[in-house]
């Protein structure tokens, strides 16, 4: 497990003081960066045991961009159609031989190329393109999806906030009878977390960061995000209908 490049703010509420966990995710940071959806929910007892992913070897995929990245309607939103011929094939997602070094059933992203690999039996894998954080925001680590949403609201931290004051209307507050964040913007297209989120976990604690989707999708291979790792919408609808909860993650 490495230990994340850059230190960042901790989370009001849930972290007062700049922390790493034992060589792992940075707690909270997220907090800071605009990714943060809700936190770890009353009742959770800790990571579940991760599910087995099927040994039998898979005939290689073929992903037709012009299929993959068409429009499409999902749960009363229609998603526009990416012009994937604007972005640079090796971001299209696409079936590759795994390179990882990592067996079946874990995502991994590589920061230094902006991929996402999500791996697969037989000796492949699926990559898609992502977009990370920006200078200043970078980080590695490891942890599980410990859980998955649809549509997602997002809740904008207050130092984001402070620095654009028309997102004062998706202030959100913590409450602490029920330990859920309160506020934030409804699902949509214009939600800076897309149709998905995969929220990361480490022993059983939320870290607030989260695999998500973009309207974005021009940021794609780039490092212009606050901490999150994002995907084209029409490719985290695909991630999210792949990956069970309780999957590994490694960033590196």
């Amino acid at each position: 497990m490495t230990d994340l490049k850059k230190s960042m703010l901790a989370a009001p509420a849930l972290v007062s003081r700049r922390t790493i966990l034992n060589g792992g995710l940075l707690l909270g940071a997220a907090a800071v960066t605009g990714c943060t959806t809700t936190t770890q929910q009353a009742g959770d007892a800790g990571p579940k045991p991760r599910l087995r992913f099927p040994l039998a070897p898979i005939a290689k995929e073929e992903v037709d961009p012009a299929v993959a990245y068409a429009s499409i309607s999902d749960s009363g939103f229609k998603l526009p159609p990416i012009p994937y011929e604007k972005i640079d094939p090796q971001f299209h997602r696409q079936m590759v031989e795994n390179t990882t070094g990592e067996k079946p059933g874990v995502l991994v992203v590589e920061t230094s190329r902006h991929f996402l690999y999500w791996t697969m039996p037989g000796g492949w894998a699926m990559r898609y393109g992502v977009g990370l954080g920006k200078q200043g925001f970078e980080w590695s680590g490891e942890g599980e999806v410990e859980r998955k949403a649809k549509w997602p609201r997002w809740h904008p931290p207050a130092e984001m906030i402070e620095r654009r004051p028309e997102l004062k209307e998706y202030a959100t507050t913590f409450n602490e009878q029920t330990r859920t964040w309160e506020g934030g913007m409804d699902g949509g297209l214009q939600n800076p977390l897309g149709a998905r989120a995969l929220y990361i976990y480490q022993n059983g604690v939320d870290t607030l960061y989260r695999l998500h989707g973009s309207p974005e999708w021009n940021s794609i291979g780039k490092s212009v995000s606050s901490g999150c790792v994002r995907l084209i919408n029409q490719d985290i609808l695909d991630l999210h209908d792949r990956v069970p909860e309780n999957t590994r993650v490694i960033v590196r």
